[in-house]
């Protein structure tokens, strides 16, 4: 007992703060996507920020790569729902997301081809690159290309995708002892969870005020 306690003292001592930084503001991230507020996107720019250096740090190229991407899209993101807040205050609207369903048979065509796009860009990133489990990570970066955009566009499934790709996530962070992202992506599968969970009640609510108003 003495002993582990030893190991998390040492552990805390040499806690690596620019990841821990990152983690505290995705989190952040995450916890105001499920609610609708679009602070989300100010801190998922300033995490990835950060995270773009730490995967380029330790090899994850691809993942490295995923965060520019998502640095662009944190500033769309807030502009798409700001303009949707704004058209929401003129019409005097209660609704805090206007979420929307994509249907079943258009998400497994795009599963399809996304994992066709992982493996190629896969083979090329194990044979013409330096970078560290070439396919798990251009899978999970393929993936969440696609379904930061469905955040993007308050599609009620992205929740799902991301429980998948943050799974497959913390395989590879484990392999390169990032500890706290490690507890980061579990917190992650949580929260994405509950997000879907909370988004399909605000998905089925609109749709029964759609209804009543029709």
């Amino acid at each position: 007992m003495s002993e582990l306690f030893a190991n998390f003292l040492d552990y805390s001592a040499n806690l690596p703060w620019l990841e821990l930084i990152a983690m505290l503001l995705a989190l952040a991230y995450v916890l105001w996507a499920a609610i609708g507020s679009i602070w989300c996107w100010p801190t998922a720019f300033f995490s990835t920020a950060i995270y773009t250096y730490i995967f380029y740090d330790v090899s994850l190229l691809m993942d490295s790569a995923l965060n520019i991407y998502y640095l662009i899209m944190a500033v769309y993101g807030y502009l798409i729902w700001q303009k949707d807040s704004n058209q929401k205050n003129n019409q005097h609207s209660k609704s805090p997301l206007t979420i929307v369903s994509w249907q079943l048979n258009f998400h497994i065509k795009a599963c399809l081809i996304l994992t066709i796009v992982s493996f190629i860009l896969g083979y090329l990133m194990a044979n013409f690159s330096s970078a560290h489990f070439p396919y798990f990570d251009t899978f999970t970066t393929v993936f969440a290309i696609f379904a930061t955009y469905l955040v993007t566009q308050k599609v009620l499934e992205n929740w799902i995708y991301w429980i998948v790709i943050d799974a497959v996530s913390i395989y590879l962070y484990l392999a390169k002892d990032l500890i706290p992202t490690v507890v980061l992506f579990g917190i992650y599968i949580i929260i994405a969870t509950w997000g879907y969970f909370k988004w399909l009640g605000l998905y089925k609510q609109r749709q029964i005020n759609m209804h009543r108003t029709a």
